[in-house]
């Protein structure tokens, strides 16, 4: 079992390299909205609640994934790098795998802000993630979010045995997903 973890910060392009990474490897991509989304229109004016339930189905997904005989999982997730609580999840993700004896794997993807800013308005980003299709609202959490977080890290500080960044501001996803492959020999 592997898990790759593709983190960085909105519309850097984690689930559209993650689609290409999943194309060439038979791993099936998880990514943060698939969960985010089921609730985000029922749960709007309660967000305590509605980030318990998106918590609640990732564990058990998390759970059952990880004791199943597939060959791995692609999971994105905004990591915020200022955040113990994200460190923690990160950590916790990483124990729900590695108790099972899987693999894990990180990707911290980068890119230039007025590029994501642009790319926050793909189709293919809009036709996936239904939350992102208000672009106002969601250029709106994206500044939000950015001014509040530090969303890359700093050199060094990642210290996991896998892991890889790369900064995809002029690279194709097809070309970044082949990249992860070969490095993490998936």
């Amino acid at each position: 079992m592997k898990l790759i973890i593709i983190f960085g910060p909105h519309a850097v392009g984690k689930m559209t390299v993650g689609q290409e990474l999943a194309k060439i490897t038979g791993l099936k991509l998880f990514h943060n909205h698939m969960t985010i989304d089921i609730v985000s229109d029922l749960f709007t004016n309660m967000p305590q609640e509605r980030g318990r339930l998106t918590e609640l189905f990732r564990k058990e997904i998390f759970e059952a994934y990880s004791k199943s005989d597939e060959y791995g999982m692609i999971f994105t997730f905004m990591w915020a790098f200022d955040s113990q609580d994200d460190w923690n999840y990160i950590n916790g993700l990483e124990e729900i795998f590695r108790s099972r004896n899987a693999e894990v794997y990180y990707v911290e993807l980068e890119a230039d802000y007025e590029l994501r800013i642009e790319r926050n308005k793909t189709e293919n980003r809009l036709f996936n993630k239904p939350s992102k299709r208000n672009i106002k609202k969601s250029e709106e959490l994206f500044r939000i979010l950015e001014d509040k977080y530090r969303l890359n890290s700093f050199e060094g500080e990642i210290q996991k045995e896998n892991y890889i960044r790369i900064n995809n501001s002029d690279i194709n996803p097809d070309i970044v997903a082949e990249m992860i492959k070969s490095r993490f020999s998936l």
